[in-house]
């Protein structure tokens, strides 16, 4: 249901907000051109088009379980969706849907694409399976544990694998090759690729994020958190690696040879609740961060502060996504509320 336009909040960033509330758990959410998607706990995805906020979302019913994972799909306007009914399904813009793949007795539970080679990947307990040319066998990419996380690089040739005592780099043109082997002992969730593609960061089951340099092996550990790290973004030209899992937005620095060393810089709250969501804004050098009692904030890294967007309400946020112009924010919660910030000038 479209709860409707909350109008301006009492924020020092002008934008007016829409809610819409869904009633379960807002799991994940992903952008691709105009239409954002959320995937929530009932299996429902909904899409929302951020050019007609005043329109009512479409409704998918994507799986007979949880929605676990979603992701912008290699097509444009499309999404990739997984569920803990062992789907893998594809959401066309108009909402239809097509099964891309069924795992029996396995949960799909990590989904990633790229546009520019077309590639797309799933991972359900040990293995990851890469879809190329429709049509074409998938490729199965067996690991010693299970997948924690996956993503490709910013080039769109290369797949990290996250799971127990490391990460495992993969070619995704090269059949049959074998991983180049990251490895650090502990168990490694979400995973990520710096924009230059030379730094590969993870965030492990303990409250640290461990990384590591591809061009000379040169390893990082990032620790310090009061919680474990479930959210971490680049700023748009690499220079941060801003986190979650304390009070504070925790912003690590990427110039001159990476964080080695070097203290890490902050902006948002003051020792109250942990910081659940950040996301970096596409076209410009601020990032939104989401709190566990519902705060909003944009910011920098470095002592200028931050701009209220929402006040805290008691429900958690789970996710943050921009639209490609960078003027709106998606907020998923825990009570199934999506809002959607609208930075342009009215």
């Amino acid at each position: 249901m479209v709860t409707g336009t909350k109008g301006a909040q009492d924020n020092r960033t002008g934008g007016r907000v829409t809610t819409f509330s869904f009633g379960d758990y807002v799991v994940s959410a992903a952008v691709n051109g105009r239409l954002f998607a959320v995937g929530l706990g009932d299996g429902t995805v909904r899409l929302i088009d951020s050019e007609t906020l005043d329109a009512e979302p479409v409704t998918v019913n994507a799986h007979k379980g949880a929605a676990l994972c979603l992701s912008a799909d290699a097509d444009k306007g499309a999404f990739l969706s997984g569920g803990d009914d062992g789907r893998l399904v594809r959401l066309a813009p108009v909402g239809a849907v097509e099964v891309l793949a069924e795992t029996k007795g396995c949960w799909v539970e990590h989904v990633t694409a790229h546009a520019g080679s077309g590639f797309r990947a799933y991972a359900s307990g040990k293995d990851v399976f890469v879809l190329g040319k429709k049509g074409a066998e998938p490729r199965k990419l067996s690991h010693p544990t299970s997948v924690g996380g996956i993503a490709i690089n910013p080039k769109g040739r290369r797949l990290a694998v996250s799971h127990y005592n490391g990460v495992s780099l993969w070619w995704l043109a090269t059949k049959d090759s074998v991983p180049a082997s990251l490895q650090w002992q502990g168990s490694h969730l979400q995973v990520a690729w710096s924009p230059d593609g030379d730094y590969v960061l993870t965030a492990m089951q303990e409250n640290a994020l461990h990384g590591w340099r591809l061009s000379d092996g040169e390893h990082m550990r990032m620790t310090g958190y009061d919680t474990k790290v479930r959210s971490m973004t680049f700023t748009r030209r690499g220079h941060f690696l801003a986190t979650g899992g304390a009070a504070r937005v925790i912003c690590w620095p990427f110039t001159g040879g990476g964080p080695m060393g070097k203290a890490p810089q902050e902006f948002g709250g003051a020792g109250g609740p942990p910081v659940t969501a950040v996301v970096a804004n596409p076209l410009h050098d601020v990032i939104a961060a989401g709190f566990e009692d519902g705060t909003i904030v944009l910011g920098q890294p470095g002592p200028g502060g931050s701009a209220l967007v929402m006040k805290a309400n008691g429900n958690p946020i789970t996710s943050l996504c921009w639209n490609p112009d960078g003027d709106k924010l998606l907020a998923g919660t825990e009570n199934g509320d999506v809002h959607v910030a609208d930075f342009r000038p009215i």
